[in-house]
């Protein structure tokens, strides 16, 4: 496994995550990180493990990477065994077989060196004044004290009221500092013609001052001391900032980060040790030098640059990755972190960056970029480039007037070389063959490999049509040339389905599927040839009749699971059942959800078979989890046309008969509002037999169909479950949150109960608890989960706070009728 690989020589968290979001890989590192096995972190789905403020964004760049989006740079916090949180910053990119791959970097201590800078950034302000500054004078001979204005300031009294000698001074020094003063002032008298001295003096109104004192001595010709005098200066703000100066400086230069401080302009006035280790730089050498050009090279992005000096002129805040340069000439990538520091009045008075070396997350980037781009084993795009590029030449046709042509490639015989002489000849005959495929083909032109022996060409700029024949010609002609693959010669030949945009006027997933079955035509046709797509040829009966096989084959192979998506009140908290929802376990394509493949087989016997199969699978489910003293009631979708069976009841009967420990009140059967129901008579008289059973029924979508009161009316369902694409949109949209007044004014009025679908944030579930709904199902509560997490999902439950609030406020408001 490449992905493997790569991780086993990088120090740092790599994974892959599966559409379903679970881990379905990790490196080891991660258990040292989070304190898990890794087997017990991929047990559940990675959002569980996202600090609650952080899984909003968490879930949309998820979102982004399943649409096909790079996510770079996305920082979240992860939950360790021990309850703590650990910053995390991720760098990942969707999977050609669907999917996430991921390299994630630990960045506590960066955090942490961040909010320390921010919080402390008043430290690095200019001080103009840090206190006042008093005078003050003794006369040995007469015994008298002046002090200045500012002096009595300090001391915090009036001269109205204080009249100073010696004596009474020296009471204003803290009962630890008064004997040195005593001292200072003998020693002074005896011997000293000066002194400068920190002390601490107390207020009459108990406040403590640090102030420090010089005196200098006045002598006679004797050498008899006639007077002293001195300055006064209270400098209590200027030790404390001292002090926070020192205890930053301190965790500055503990931090891995390089931090630079830089006055207004720019230039450089002080760095950490980190820094110097970062660059080869010293203080003395980088001094009021300019940071946005101090590390410059001959490959440093100058645009980039041209930006930082943009948003330094600006005042804005900076993150940026750059390339720069090691004293040593060495290049390596730098993780760049500006920010100004402002005075009271919003000027700019500094700067402070940190920085970091980042050059193996940007490698290991460009080798997961790489993997995610090309094939490992021919190095030729792979699907998701292959997806951008048609997409790309799409755009590019229509402003050139020209087509494109989408070949699709199926190597023949080569089933036959795997099975003759093994899967390590097959690939290397691959590897032979893809480069002289990759040689017929022009520079604009793109060949990607989509698995196993299948290929696709884009082929650019055509002016018309058919100037693609001599591409094909060459393409065939290559891959039927002999090879040699060891010491044996080995020849193979292709079949190509063509289809052309924007004559066929569909998107690139579409034209990859035309191309498809225009091969397959080829193949049917003898092979070793080309076939164009025909756009007005129905190939649609073949392809469902492939999808019938593919799912009879499925059925037979025990493909298809169950997992399930709980069902909360939200006013009490409990959870009141789970709906089944069907997956197939597809051995190469992965777990796909039931919009891949269920209406392939709509209106068809299989899907009789297939819906029975879930009732059967549901209720060996209860009967699992009672034995673990888990009672749920489980609903499941039921089709329109497996409902309308005549025997439906009948077989519904068998299927409970055989599980005679469950009872029949714990399975409820959903129909969709918008089913087509031929006979209504029929269905009711049917849905009565079932209720007769202890079955219940619930209305599926409720809303989205045209009999909504035709159904409400004369079908005995007891539940009405709202779609979610009213509740989605019900705090934005005001038809939508109409919509569901009206739901729920019908239900009332035909005494059925209602759940609503689609509850994402706890601000939906406030809103409909307002309008009287109390139960629900959506992301916002939990997604379909495999049975196995269900109990432990229950045991860590609990209800939003603002739902229960919302609950007991309704309960209290006074009744105004």
């Amino acid at each position: 496994m490449p992905i493997k690989i790569l991780a086993d020589k990088l120090n740092v968290l790599m994974c892959t995550i599966s559409c379903d979001g679970y881990f379905n890989y990790l490196n080891p590192y991660w258990s040292n990180v989070l304190g898990w096995s890794t087997q017990e972190i991929m047990a559940i789905p990675f959002i569980e493990y996202v600090h609650h403020e952080d899984r909003k964004l968490t879930i949309k760049a998820y979102r982004q990477l399943v649409n096909g989006e790079e996510v770079s740079d996305f920082r979240n916090r992860f939950r360790t065994r021990v309850g703590e949180y650990v910053w995390f910053q991720w760098y990942a990119a969707p999977l050609p077989e669907n999917g996430v791959v991921a390299i994630v970097h630990e960045i506590n201590d960066l955090v942490l060196l961040e909010n320390d800078l921010k919080q402390h950034s008043v430290l690095f302000e200019q001080v103009s004044t840090l206190s006042s500054i008093g005078h003050w004078s003794v006369n040995f001979a007469t015994k008298s004290v002046f002090w200045s204005k500012e002096t009595y300031l300090i001391h915090g009294v009036s001269p109205r009221d204080f009249s100073p000698d010696l004596e009474s001074a020296i009471d204003f020094y803290h009962p630890e500092d008064a004997p040195r003063v005593k001292e200072y002032v003998n020693n002074a008298l005896a011997k000293a013609n000066n002194w400068n001295v920190t002390l601490r003096i107390m207020r009459p109104d108990c406040t403590i001052r640090t102030v420090r004192i010089t005196a200098d001595i006045i002598r006679d010709s004797a050498g008899l001391p006639v007077s002293m005098f001195g300055v006064f200066q209270d400098v209590t703000d200027y030790e404390a900032l001292n002090q926070q100066v020192h205890l930053l400086s301190h965790v500055a230069n503990a931090s891995n980060a390089g931090v630079v401080i830089c006055d207004k302009e720019h230039r450089v006035i002080w760095i950490n040790a980190a820094f110097t280790s970062l660059t080869g730089y010293v203080l003395d050498e980088v001094k009021g030098r300019s940071l946005g050009t101090l590390l410059q090279g001959p490959n440093t992005d100058q645009d980039t640059l041209v930006q930082i000096k943009n948003d330094f002129q600006k005042g804005k805040n900076i993150s940026v990755e750059i390339l720069n340069y090691h004293k040593s000439g060495h290049e390596f990538w730098n993780r760049l972190l500006i920010s100004p520091v402002k005075d009271s009045d919003g000027n700019i008075t500094h700067f402070t960056s940190i920085q970091n070396d980042v050059t193996d997350k940007k490698q290991a980037e460009k080798k997961l970029t790489h993997i995610a781009h090309y094939d490992v084993l021919t190095n030729l795009p792979n699907r998701v480039l292959l997806a951008d590029r048609i997409n790309y030449a799409m755009v590019q046709c229509k402003r050139r007037q020209t087509s494109i042509a989408v070949a699709f490639l199926d190597l023949d015989g080569f089933k036959s070389v795997n099975d003759m002489h093994g899967h390590n000849v097959g690939d290397e005959l691959l590897v032979a063959l893809s480069k002289p495929m990759r040689k017929a083909l022009r520079e604009g032109d793109t060949l990607a490999r989509i698995g196993g022996d299948e290929f696709i060409a884009v082929i650019v700029d055509l002016p018309k049509i058919q100037d693609v024949e001599p591409l094909l010609r060459r393409l065939l002609n290559a891959a039927a040339k002999p090879v040699m693959v060891g010491d044996t010669l080995m020849q193979v030949s292709v079949s190509i389905g063509v289809t052309f945009y924007p004559q066929d006027n569909v998107d690139a997933a579409q034209l990859m599927r035309h191309a498809d079955q225009a091969m397959y035509l080829a193949k049917q046709a003898g092979k070793n040839r080309y076939q164009l797509f025909d756009i007005a040829l129905d190939n649609a009966v073949k392809n469902h009749q492939e999808s019938m096989v593919d799912i009879r084959t499925a059925l037979d192979r025990h493909e298809f699971v169950l997992h399930y998506q709980p069902k909360v009140n939200m006013r009490t908290g409990e959870v009141i059942g789970v709906e089944a929802l069907i997956r197939w376990q597809h051995p190469d394509r992965g777990l796909l959800p039931p919009i891949k493949f269920l209406s392939a087989i709509d209106g068809h016997a299989i899907s009789v078979e297939l819906g029975e199969w879930v009732i059967d699978s549901a209720l060996s489910q209860i009967s699992q989890w009672q034995h673990i003293n888990v009672n749920l009631p489980i609903s499941i979708n039921i089709s329109g046309y497996q409902l309308q069976q005549r025997n439906f009841a009948e077989r519904l009967a068998v299927l409970l008969a055989a599980r005679s420990d469950v009872n029949p009140h714990y399975l409820e059967l959903e129909i969709l509002e918008s089913s087509a129901l031929s006979d209504i008579n029929q269905v009711s008289t049917t849905m009565a037999a079932c209720n007769e059973l202890g079955v219940h029924f619930a209305l599926d979508d409720f809303g989205t169909g045209y009999s909504s009161l035709t159904h409400l009316r004369r079908l005995p369902a007891h539940l009405i479950k709202i779609d979610q694409s009213f509740v989605r949109d019900m705090l934005e949209d005001e038809d939508d949150l109409a919509i569901i007044q009206g739901i729920l004014g019908l239900a009332k009025a035909f005494q059925r109960q209602v759940i609503a679908e689609g509850v994402e944030t706890a601000t939906h579930g406030i809103a409909l608890l307002k309008l009287g709904c109390e139960l629900a199902q959506g992301y916002g509560i939990a997604r379909p989960m495999p049975a196995d997490y269900i109990p432990e999902w229950i045991s860590r439950w609990e209800a939003d706070n603002s739902w229960i609030e919302s609950s007991l406020n309704q309960a209290t408001k006074p009744n105004l009728t």
